[in-house]
């Protein structure tokens, strides 16, 4: 039995805000920013995002849940 779900072809998709991979909406880290929701296939993606912001000095002011 695989280790792994695939999700259904009508299931919705994000792209990480970081490298852009794909995945299931219901599967993505979601961190709501000031004016607009993120989503991250993991939490290294977020945490590259949340370095960058801050070395641009463009701190997020969210988290995931």
């Amino acid at each position: 039995m695989p280790d792994h779900v695939h999700p259904t072809p009508d299931a919705q998709r994000v792209a990480c805000e970081v490298c852009l991979k794909e995945v299931p909406k219901s599967e993505a880290t979601v961190a709501e920013a000031a004016d607009y929701v993120a989503y991250f296939c993991g939490l290294d993606c977020y945490q590259t995002w949340q370095a960058q912001a801050r070395a641009t000095g463009d701190v997020p002011k969210a988290s995931p849940p």
